[in-house]
């Protein structure tokens, strides 16, 4: 079982990574090459294969991903004392690329449940949203969340709830067959919208104060989040004099919905006068909008009308090996089925930009990512910062220990498939196949990103844990290690440790892996971050995050 205890991820590399933890002095064998760790090696760190002296490169997955600044000798162990972050260049290059996608002729005819709206997309969810265009808002839409929550089987009440209760019981009258025909997917608690899988109330700190660029960005991303497939509709709230103006979020949503297909309630807080007789209003068109969005059913649909992001945090030593070319298998049969997938933390592609720039079917996205990329980098280093400042203290004590190794295992995520599409953020997707969305690696940030981006469905994988999801999608947590799937089971939906074990291939965890995915979204099971209510929302500041 020696050989076991070590990889090798591509015949280029130089270093080894130790599945298992090793002993100092203890021999092990790889290849019929014997290796002596002169200290202990954590599992997921890695080794080196030769003695490496200083300015050598350090090569993983085929790929520069750093340089040693201290000598390292055979079998010794890569740390961030001797070895820093450093990646290739990438420019574009006239290069005919080819891909063979995977077989998915037993997928072709597989359907999944959906809202089908209006505008052709179809949702897995049915939410109505309540939106603050400027922070002044939070205060009353906390009021609208108390009124409405607790009242209609999704939460907490408080001050409002009276006027609630009264609609709730007039609506009760006239519609005594509310429930039927209506079979359970999921505990509904008494809803009385059995349909609707609740109200979301998105809470931000911006809209006003920062750069009218900000407002812009802010008010794009509310729009995606209207526009989004799995939303009925949305209830706006204003102040009046803020920079984000209704007409500003408007004009960003007729650039995603020409047709505006989707009721959008505003309220002004400065022309209605007293607060409460907003709120009333607000309330009372609310309640009507969502009688509304009950009348929609789920419906079969195929497996094209997916879009699916995918995500990593909390990443460790084994996430490029196990939980990343996973979500890349199950995105190459998504670009073969005719779907979409979402690739992004834009600083955790640092060192693979050839692979994905030779990837492009378009030149001119091509182009496009090498400019985001190049901006956002001198973003942060205006800053003093920069792309190989990314990697956390989690991702160091578990063996990601410069950017480039991280960004190595993270692009796996990508899969082999073309390049459809490059967006920068806030916008809106809308090539099948594969699409690259600039976001920075922060869990939320991204999570947030790539919703408004049009994410049906977000796959995270994780080695560490994190519990993050979103207000409106299901975030479906994949382990990369059996070891964190059973320590922290309340979070995590599926384990691709057998992997690492050598028990399944990675094509069959992605087919096993889509199964689970068409469950959840058709509404028969709730991921593990809905089941805990994680509903995070963060909008992204230009330039801050990584």
């Amino acid at each position: 079982m020696a050989s076991a205890k070590l990889l090798q991820i591509d015949v280029r590399d130089n270093v080894l990574v130790a599945l298992e933890p090793l002993s100092a002095g203890q021999p092990v064998l790889f290849a019929g090459q014997s290796y002596v760790p002169p200290t202990a090696i954590p599992a997921k760190h890695k080794l080196a294969m030769q003695d490496l002296p200083v300015g050598s490169h350090i090569v993983m997955y085929g790929g520069l991903v750093g340089r040693v600044c201290e000598p390292i000798s055979r079998g010794g162990l890569l740390n961030t004392r001797n070895v820093q972050h450093d990646a290739t260049g990438f420019a574009r290059r006239d290069a005919q690329f080819h891909w063979t996608p995977p077989d998915v002729a037993r997928w072709r005819g597989r359907t999944f449940d959906g809202y089908h709206r209006q505008d052709g997309q179809v949702g897995t969810r049915n939410y109505w949203l309540v939106i603050p265009l400027v922070f002044c808002e939070n205060r009353n839409v906390e009021a609208l969340r108390d009124a409405f929550e607790e009242e209609l089987g999704y939460g907490r009440p408080k001050k409002y709830r009276l006027l609630v209760r009264s609609m709730v019981e007039r609506h009760a009258r006239i519609s005594s067959t509310l429930h039927a025909d209506q079979p359970e997917r999921v505990s509904r608690r008494d809803r009385v919208f059995p349909n609707v899988d609740g109200i979301r109330f998105l809470m931000h700190e911006g809209g006003c104060g920062g750069t009218r660029q900000d407002s812009q960005t802010l008010c794009g991303l509310l729009a995606g989040y209207i526009h989004h497939p799995n939303v009925a509709g949305a209830t706006v709230l204003s102040l009046g004099c803020q920079n984000a103006q209704a007409a500003l979020l408007m004009d960003e949503l007729r650039q995603r919905d020409p047709s505006m297909t989707k009721p959008v309630l505003l309220f002004d807080q400065q022309q209605s006068g007293l607060e409460a007789s907003m709120l009333n209003k607000a309330i009372e068109a609310t309640f009507e909008g969502l009688v509304a969005a009950n009348e929609v059913r789920r419906k079969p649909t195929p497996l094209a009308n997916l879009t699916v992001g995918l995500k990593c945090g909390g990443s460790d030593g084994f996430s490029g090996l196990s939980a990343n070319p996973t979500l890349g298998q199950v995105s190459d049969m998504l670009a073969a089925l005719g779907a979409s997938s979402i690739l992004s933390e834009f600083p955790e592609l640092c060192g693979v930009e050839q692979n994905l720039i030779d990837r492009c079917a378009e030149p001119e996205d091509a182009d496009r990512f090498m400019q985001l990329m190049r901006d956002y980098n001198s973003r942060a280093r205006a800053v003093h910062s920069g792309f190989e400042m990314n990697p956390s203290p989690g991702n160091i004590r578990d063996g990601l220990i410069t950017d480039a190794m991280k960004s190595a295992g993270a692009a796996r995520k990508s899969g082999t498939s073309p390049v459809r599409g490059v967006v920068d953020y806030p916008e809106y997707v809308t090539d099948k196949g594969l699409n690259l969305l600039c976001t920075p690696g922060s869990d939320v940030e991204c999570v947030t990103a790539q919703v408004g981006a049009g994410a049906n469905m977000v796959l995270f994988t994780t080695g560490l844990g994190t519990p993050t999801g979103n207000p409106i999608t299901p975030v479906v947590k994949v382990a990369t290690n059996t070891r964190l799937a059973e320590h922290m089971s309340d979070i995590i939906d599926i384990d691709t440790g057998a992997i690492i074990r050598g028990d399944v291939t990675i094509e069959d965890a992605g087919s096993s892996m889509l199964d689970t995915m068409l469950d959840i979204a058709s509404g028969k099971r709730l991921s593990k971050a809905e089941l805990l209510g994680q509903n995070d929302f963060i909008p992204w500041k230009r330039g801050i995050s990584l």
